[in-house]
Order: C-alpha cells, then structure tokens, then sequence
C-alpha cells in the first residue's frame, strides 16, 4: 500500500528562513512502495553522508624531505546513515521501495536483490533566493544551478504555489543496506530505526558528467585558455588575481 502522506502525521510545518542550512529544509526522498516516483520519507531523525580517500605522497631519494606531488586514490563509496521512527504503515524498507512490512515479506538485508536510488533536496531560504544570490535556475534546473520546485511538483508543500522555491538536487544512485537495527527498549515507548547506505554514484541529476566536467580550479579552461586555477604549482608560480569575497 501506498505511504498515507494526507494523513496529519505528515504534515508540514514552516521553518525559519536564514542564509545557514538548517536540517528543517532538509528533504530526503524514496521511491516508496505504491508510490508514483520519489516520494518523501517521513519521521527521519538523523541523515548524514561521508566518504573517503586515500591521499599518497610522492616523493624522490635525494631530493630531501620534499613533497612532489601529492596523488589521489580511488574514492571509497560513500556511506550514509538513515535513521528514523518506526511506523506501522512505512517502515525503512518501504520508504525506499521494498515490499517490507505490511506489504511484503521483506524482513532482512539477505531479502533485498535490488539496488535503490535516494533523491536529497536542501530548499533555499526565501531570503537567500530572494535576494538573487540563487537566481539563474529553470524549471527543472540546469547545470551549476539550483533546480526550481515548481507547485504541484513531488517536491512542492501545499503552500508552494505562492512563489518557486529553490532547491538544491543530489541522487545518490546504486544504493544498497549494509547494516539495519530496530531497537525496542523498556524505557521508552517509541521505536527507532537505524541503517546505513553504501551509495554507488552521487549527482546532481541535471548536468554533464565525465573526464571533462567543470569543477572549477582548472589551470586551464576547456578551449585551451587560461583557467582559474588557485595552487601556484599549476599556475606557473604566478599568483591569481584574488577579488573581494
């Protein structure tokens, strides 16, 4: 069965507008069981990602203790904990897709054959779009800018249809469970559940991807000029202009 959002537990509230990024305008999406797309998950207590990377040295005998060159390794998928209360119609399987709970056998990791994808939405502050620093996205957004929330959209509250809202888009594509816990205790009534996600690829959804993507400091840019690349071993010693912050 499909998650009841119409119901007043899911209900949403208003949240502070400020130029700092508060988890109140945090939203987390799973294309739930029943669900017609992404659909957000409800009652989340904790969302956080990490990765890693193993940074090596190379260095040279002779050369004294001198640095040359500093390599990045491969990047080690990233991991994301996903916490939240327990519900009796939407448990964590559920909210992601599997037929879990009241839906389905789906009890276990063991049960799962598929791999799922989670939609991260940081909403802009009204004030910050306000005030034009976000400006320059389109409906569905475009590269290197926000996406705008159109009303009606699965991202829009009911009171969206007053203005577009900003909202900054992360996939995290190819996920899988590597670890859930549910813990019922005698001093306390409400129940947690606890999981952690191993994530296959991480984008925005909208822009180009490959060896030739633009991320900003390159020495050079992609039509042979000169780019804006910041460490001076790569801008022949020369230091880049530096402007106002």
């Amino acid at each position: 069965m499909p998650v009841d959002n119409s119901n007043y537990i899911y209900r949403m509230g208003t949240a502070p507008n400020t130029r700092t990024v508060i988890s109140q305008k945090n939203k987390v999406y799973g294309y739930a069981v029943g669900a017609n797309g992404f659909q957000q998950i409800g009652a989340i207590s904790e969302f956080s990602h990490e990765e890693s990377r193993t940074i090596d040295p190379v260095r040279g005998v002779g050369f004294g203790d001198q640095i040359a060159e500093l390599v990045p390794s491969v990047t080690e998928p990233m991991t994301l904990t996903l916490n939240k209360t327990l519900l009796y119609t939407a448990n964590l399987f559920q909210e992601v897709g599997y037929l879990g709970g009241i839906d389905g056998l789906v009890r276990s990791l063991r049960h799962h054959r598929w791999p799922f994808d989670i939609r991260q939405e940081i909403v802009m502050s009204e004030l910050i779009g306000s005030s034009g620093l976000a400006s320059g996205g389109s409906s569905g957004g475009t590269e290197n800018q926000p996406a705008i929330i159109q009303p009606g959209s699965a991202g829009a509250g009911p009171g969206d249809g007053i203005s577009n809202i900003q909202a900054l888009y992360t996939y995290f594509e190819g996920c899988w469970f590597n670890s859930y816990s549910a813990s019922y205790t005698s001093d306390a009534a409400m129940v947690a559940e606890n999981s952690s996600v191993t994530v296959t690829d991480i984008i925005d959804g909208l822009s180009s991807y490959g060896e030739f993507i633009n991320t900003g400091l390159a020495p050079t840019a992609a039509n042979g000029a000169a780019g804006k690349g910041f460490s001076l071993r790569f801008t022949g010693g020369v230091a880049p202009a530096v402007t106002g912050l």
